[in-house]
Order: structure tokens, then C-alpha cells, then sequence
């Protein structure tokens, strides 16, 4: 699997292909048009780097060494993930694309493609993406505002500083106030896939959050436990 060593100005893509020569190309073009590339041949590199590199955009094969794209994308759902997904498959039957699409994917090309076509849906759907970023820049609940451009967060008006894990977790959690998320979803999405800390690397960071943002932190008002499952955000 190849890292990338920096964002660039276009974002970072993810390439999941087993096909090298498919996989090559595609990385070539995207890095040409200023994007930030991570690739991966088969499922099991795919399923880690999808958490790992959190990539603004995954471009998916479906037929795949390992865990197949529909196994990679049905588990990124399920665990909140919500980042676009291009789902490039040989597979053109209408039922398979129907069933990539109720999984989860945000758009479905079929092999042969062309190249201006693929490219042309990759950045529509990043600017689609970018568009719905910049309306929620800003999160606030209560008395907390996040300012997730300036990766700054204040409480009436005075600035709280925050680790980078602390500003992961509450930007997850204050961007889908009212959900609850697992404990397990919280750590691979925060910390990534291959993060071998327990449930209670969760806790110890929720109480560190409420100690510094909430008025009372043994009894929130905002950062609410649910029993059983993990944390929510109440706004």
C-alpha cells in the first residue's frame, strides 16, 4: 500500500485496485490533476487504509483479493464513515449497481471507462463534498463553538485548547448531534483501523472533554454516555 507524505491542494484520494497497471494509471492522473494519492491492491489494504488515511475520496473496485468492495464499503457504513465513494467494477449489470449504490456508494462507473468521464465524476463529487464542508464549518452546542477550519474551539468566546485526538473526537461526535456512536466506532475512526487501545482510551477522552468544556462535568449536558453503546453529542 503506498502513503501519501502530505495533502495536497486537491485532497487525498484513495485508489482500491488489484488490477497494478489500473491501479498505476489512475494514481499518475489524480497525482497530475494535484491530488494526494494512496493506493491499495487488495481488500485487506483497502479496508485499513480507508480508515487510516482518511482520504477525502475512495476510488472502489468491487472484485477484490480479501474482503471484496462491497465488504469494504458495507463496514465504512457501518462504522459512520461517510466519505464519497466512486465504485469502479466490471460488473454492469443494473442489479449490481443497485446493490453498490444501497450499500452506500455515491456513484457506480463501469469498466471500460473513459478517463475525462472518471475524472469529471471524481471532482464533481468532491465539490459536492467541499460545498456541504464549508456550510458546517462551524459547529456549536450550548456555550462551545468549533471552529473546524481554524481547528480552534472556545467556550463563551474563550479559546480551550484541545489535543488533536480531543478535536477529533468532538468534530465526530458534533457534526452528528443525536447519534450515538459505538465505542469500537469512535476508535477507528478517530485513531484508525490497526489502534489496538480498549474502550476505555474512549472514556478517558470523553472525560477529559467534559472536564474541560463542560459546566459540570459529572453531569453533562452535552457529551451524554448511552449505556451499552458508547457517547453521543446533545446540542
Amino acid at each position: 500500500m503506498s502513503q501519501p507524505s502530505e495533502r495536497g491542494g486537491g485532497g487525498t484520494i484513495l485508489v482500491v485496485e488489484d488490477d497494478r497497471a489500473l491501479r498505476e494509471g489512475l494514481a499518475l492522473n489524480f497525482r497530475l490533476r494535484g491530488f494526494v494519492v494512496v493506493t491499495a491492491a487488495d481488500g485487506h489494504e483497502g479496508m485499513r487504509a480507508a480508515f487510516d488515511s482518511n482520504p477525502d475520496l475512495i476510488v472502489l473496485d468491487l472484485m477484490l483479493p480479501g474482503p471484496d468492495g462491497l465488504d469494504i464499503l458495507t463496514e465504512l457504513r457501518a462504522r459512520e464513515v461517510h466519505t464519497p465513494v466512486l465504485i469502479l467494477s466490471a460488473r454492469d449489470q443494473l442489479e449490481d449497481k443497485v446493490e453498490g449504490l444501497e450499500v452506500g456508494a455515491d456513484d457506480y462507473l463501469t469498466k471500460p471507462f473513459q478517463l475525462p468521464e472518471l475524472i469529471a465524476r471524481v471532482e464533481a463529487m468532491l465539490r459536492r463534498q467541499r460545498a456541504e464542508q464549508r456550510t458546517a464549518s462551524t459547529l456549536r452546542f450550548g456555550d462551545v463553538e468549533v471552529d473546524l477550519t481554524a481547528r480552534r474551539v472556545t467556550v463563551r468566546g474563550d479559546t480551550v485548547p484541545l489535543s488533536a485526538r480531543e478535536l477529533e473526537l468532538l468534530s465526530l461526535l458534533a457534526r452528528s448531534p443525536g447519534r450515538a456512536f459505538s465505542r469500537e466506532a469512535i476508535l477507528n475512526r478517530v485513531w484508525g483501523w490497526g489502534f489496538e487501545g480498549t474502550a476505555r482510551t474512549v472514556d478517558n477522552f470523553i472525560l477529559s472533554l467534559r472536564q474541560k468544556l463542560e459546566d459540570d462535568p459529572a453531569r453533562p449536558r452535552h457529551l451524554i454516555t448511552v449505556r451499552g453503546v458508547g457517547y453521543r453529542l446533545e446540542p
